[in-house]
């Protein structure tokens, strides 16, 4: 009898994991939004207007923004007026939607799956592999917070999107400050919302 409460017990201690894995917020996030950008690309890749309908609300939903710039920006941030912090979320916000929108382009036709999610911390890491059509295949985990929202998002484990940002941003803080990033992501997001549609 001892011993099929041992067993009993060494399988339920195996199984937790797996069942928190299971009732993590996290995955809904990420199956929620791969289920927005399944949905941009299903019937072709459409234009980047209407990719942005599709995925915007779903990625809304879906990332810390603030979080992110608020990273991505690094000590600098906590300089800045609350005005600028608004501003520059919100101009992070539609940069990033924005960007994502018009990256789902090459997706067309391509698959989206949700492999699991590990807890890191008080959040999760969510694991997924994206394919294309020539069968490319990427992995991409997002990194959550408590709440299940994404924070960071790494390419092949370990390429950081915030870290990417942040390499990105330092040349217009430097020249200009909170003001000159504010320019320059406006002008990147309007930069992609005009180019002329590939043939």
């Amino acid at each position: 009898m001892r011993l099929i409460r041992s067993v009993l017990l060494a399988l339920a201690l195996a199984a937790a994991p797996a069942a928190q894995a299971a009732d993590d917020p996290a995955l809904a996030t990420v199956k929620t939004l791969y289920g927005s950008f399944d949905a941009a690309v299903k019937a072709g890749a459409g234009t980047l207007q209407q990719r942005l309908d599709a995925v915007g609300p779903a990625m809304e939903r879906s990332f810390d923004f603030p979080a992110m710039v608020r990273l991505a920006v690094g000590p600098q941030w906590a300089s800045f007026t609350p005005e600028q912090q608004a501003a520059l979320t919100e101009a992070f916000r539609r940069n990033f939607v924005t960007t994502y929108a018009n990256r789902l382009k090459q997706a067309a036709g391509g698959r989206f799956e949700v492999l699991g999610s590990e807890r890191r911390g008080a959040g999760s890491l969510v694991q997924t592999k994206v394919t294309t059509p020539d069968n490319d295949e990427s992995q991409i985990d997002f990194v959550t917070n408590a709440e299940g929202k994404v924070t960071d998002v790494l390419l092949n484990g370990n390429v950081s999107e915030v870290a990417s940002q942040r390499s990105v941003f330092n040349p217009p803080l430097k020249a200009g400050g909170a003001d000159g990033l504010l320019k320059f992501l406006r002008q990147r997001t309007e930069n992609m919302l005009s180019a002329k549609p590939t043939p």
